[in-house]
């Protein structure tokens, strides 16, 4: 049986359509499964196996036990658009009306897949970064956009921007920003925010930006591209409180733009989740509004987890190339004599005790083919599981 439909775009858009038109598992789905059946250390997903702020996790039991267990409204609790308003004045200088500029979401996942589906036209083109996060593409396919890629290339995985001004055009609906980016740990300067503001004013574009680890980044600034002269009538900036505060499974995320925006939005968002984590919302209000100690602290923290994590890669023989934010190290497994980091990854557990996923889970085509031998690790793991991994890896022969 034949069955069409959105799944088999969403499919096709995250590289997940086979030549046969079955569906294959994602490589996160497979990495995963490989590190349960053999009692490998999973440095392949990005979750953190340390719990969040007590303060936190406090504020959400409280919650469930006064009885926020309810519907929330569809824009989401009124304190944690208020709370989320206050962090962008705190930390951006910024000012978003909590009323009308803010909408709470299930995860950024759901914020990217709710603007992508509210603001695009069958035939309209996205312009993003390549490697990209495999939401991308398939919502782009969901709503029938067109998807336009720039490379980032090592060791720095900045864009060239020649190449970026010729991909943006008058078809260009959105440009869709990731920084810090996933999976490559770069963050984007100014320089090139700059001349997406340029470009998007030009052609008319809207930038949606995907800032979720903004506050892991190890040495360069974060520059949230709404700051930029000509971008805040035009941007979609969304987040959310996972990254930040260890509680990926809370789903809870948001957006700012301007209202017109937020309200289409919202005119999607409602018949996806409607609504989502009400005890959660009132306890990432409250890490929201942690002292700037907290902040300065979970990036030195992983900065810390990065360094002892790319010591042992280096000590296995991979090239590891600099990472200043997230919770990702590439590094590149040539020098072992590992061309193909797919086939790597799937022996890698045998070889070493340790999951990792290849590069090429995040990009199709001609880029996958030249980054065929890198791999990214994550690192938002306990110290002794990373110099545990690290002295697994250090086995490898080589």
């Amino acid at each position: 049986m034949t069955i069409p439909g959105a799944w088999r775009r969403a499919a096709d858009g995250a590289g997940l359509l086979g030549a046969d038109g079955a569906v294959r598992p994602t490589i996160f789905a497979e990495m995963s499964a490989l590190a349960v059946s053999t009692g490998a250390i999973n440095l392949g997903q990005g979750f953190p196996d340390e719990d969040g702020p007590t303060e936190v996790l406090n504020a959400a039991v409280a919650a469930i036990r006064d009885g926020e267990n309810q519907y929330p409204p569809g824009r989401g609790i009124p304190d944690l658009r208020l709370a989320v308003a206050e962090h962008q004045r705190r930390f951006y200088g910024l000012e978003v009306d909590p009323d009308t500029e803010v909408l709470i979401t299930a995860g950024a996942t759901e914020a990217i897949a709710a603007t992508l589906l509210a603001l695009l036209e069958p035939g309209d083109e996205v312009v993003t970064f390549e490697p990209y996060y495999d939401e991308y593409g398939a919502v782009i396919a969901l709503a029938g956009g067109v998807h336009r890629t720039v490379p980032l290339d090592p060791p720095a995985f900045l864009p060239d921007l020649a190449r970026l001004r010729e991909t943006v055009s008058d078809r260009t609906r959105v440009i869709l920003v990731n920084t810090p980016h996933n999976p490559t740990g770069t963050v984007l300067d100014r320089e090139t925010l700059s001349t997406i503001v340029e470009l998007a004013e030009r052609h008319d574009a809207i930038i949606v930006t995907d800032s979720v680890y903004e506050h892991l980044t190890f040495g360069p600034e974060h520059i949230p591209i709404e700051m930029l002269p000509g971008a805040r009538e035009r941007t979609v900036a969304i987040s959310s409180g996972g990254k930040t505060f260890n509680t990926t499974g809370w789903k809870v995320g948001w957006l700012t733009a301007p209202p017109e925006l937020v309200t289409a939005v919202l005119a999607v968002k409602q018949y996806l989740t409607y609504v989502n984590g009400a005890p959660f919302q009132p306890a990432i209000a409250a890490g929201l509004r942690l002292p700037n100690t907290y902040f300065a602290a979970i990036g030195r923290a992983l900065a810390h987890k990065r360094d002892v994590l790319s010591e042992g890669l280096r000590a296995a023989g991979f090239d590891v190339y600099p990472s200043a934010g997230t919770y990702f190290v590439v590094a590149d497994a040539a020098p072992l004599g590992f061309a193909d980091a797919a086939d790597l990854c799937r022996r890698l557990p045998e070889l070493a005790g340790v999951v990792a996923v290849p590069l090429g889970a995040f990009s199709r085509g001609e880029y996958a083919a030249r980054t065929a031998s890198l791999v990214r690790f994550a690192f938002c793991k306990r110290i002794e599981v990373l110099e545990e991994a690290a002295a697994r890896l250090a086995a490898l022969p080589h």
